[in-house]
């Protein structure tokens, strides 16, 4: 079993506006609304792909409960904590004219100590009997920045392969904690280890200042590729992997949380470092041609493998 958190979920609305411009009055050509949330997001990827999964988190008030409707409705197994806030909404305007998008992110409800402490209850018990903890996402007001540190911990308990993708101070924190796995993006990477990235081996130098951190693997991801550091026995094993765009995008939203999910249902099926690099990059392109973060065809992703090239770096001794 793969066990997602989502602290902060949100009803994540996806409008297609062509031309779109600040300022003016727009109409949406299509619109998509769907439970989201990094955590929901790969959950909902790593269904599509045939994992068995679960989804855990805060949700409350309205939106909390079109969250767990929408998911219900999707076929996808939650236990939620509820909560006295209400949950955030988010909002994504995508330009099919410029291939661009804009993203409007609510910060979430306030969450009592209470509430904090008992999904650190609930993340520990699902945890018994799980192979994978997947952490991810921003935490809502008033959750504490060690929150992720302090999940890591109760999860090791159980040998759990654990597995973090967050940003700023909560993966900072989230990192001392020493998951098996830490996956920030390009941006979230550059902030974490302090100064931007120019070529690909400020890339490979900083999975390696991360691993230093506590992480025990590392994988970046960049815009259409990636980065990764595996400790396999005593030695650490360095990957770089791409894959050239499709010639038509409909949204790069959630493409990220895609590409996460198709490594974890990879490495879940217990396939070698290489490949689950090749069926993640394959993942996140798929989901590149549809509507709604975490969504992607399954199909598509298995026969664009073939075609995401990952090659092995020799760091040296």
């Amino acid at each position: 079993m793969i066990i997602t958190v989502t602290p902060n979920a949100a009803v994540d609305k996806t409008l297609t506006v062509p031309n779109f411009q600040t300022g003016f009055r727009h109409r949406a050509s299509e619109s998509l609304t769907l439970p989201g949330g990094k955590g929901v997001n790969i959950a909902r990827a790593l269904k599509t792909l045939g994992e068995p999964v679960v989804i855990t988190g805060l949700v409350g008030g309205r939106a909390g409960q079109l969250i767990v409707e929408g998911l219900q409705r999707e076929n996808i197994l939650n236990d939620f904590i509820h909560i006295g806030g209400e949950s955030r909404t988010s909002t994504a305007v995508v330009d099919p004219t410029t291939m661009t998008q804009t993203e409007v992110v609510e910060y979430g409800p306030v969450v009592t100590e209470a509430e904090t402490a008992t999904l650190l209850d609930k993340i520990e018990y699902l945890a018994k009997g799980a192979r994978f903890v997947v952490l991810a996402g921003s935490l809502p007001r008033k959750v504490g920045e060690d929150f992720y540190a302090t999940a890591i911990g109760r999860i090791r308990r159980h040998r759990c392969y654990v597995v973090l993708d967050s940003a700023a101070e909560p993966l900072r924190r989230g990192v001392r904690g020493r998951p098996n796995l830490v996956a920030p993006n390009l941006r979230e990477a550059e902030d974490l280890v302090g100064h931007e990235f120019h070529d690909d081996q400020d890339l490979v130098d900083a999975t390696a200042m991360v691993c230093e951190m506590g992480a025990r693997n590392t994988i970046i991801k960049t815009p259409h590729g990636c980065v990764a550091r595996f400790q396999v026995g005593r030695k650490q094993r360095v990957f770089q992997g791409n894959i050239a765009p499709l010639e038509s995008v409909v949204s790069t939203v959630g493409s990220g949380d895609v590409f996460l999910a198709g490594f974890i249902s990879a490495r879940f099926r217990k396939l070698d470092l290489g490949e689950c690099l090749r069926h993640a990059l394959a993942a996140g392109a798929a989901s590149t041609q549809r509507y709604g973060a975490g969504v992607l065809d399954a199909g598509l992703a298995a026969d664009l493998i073939e075609t995401a090239e990952v090659r092995e770096i020799d760091t040296g001794p």
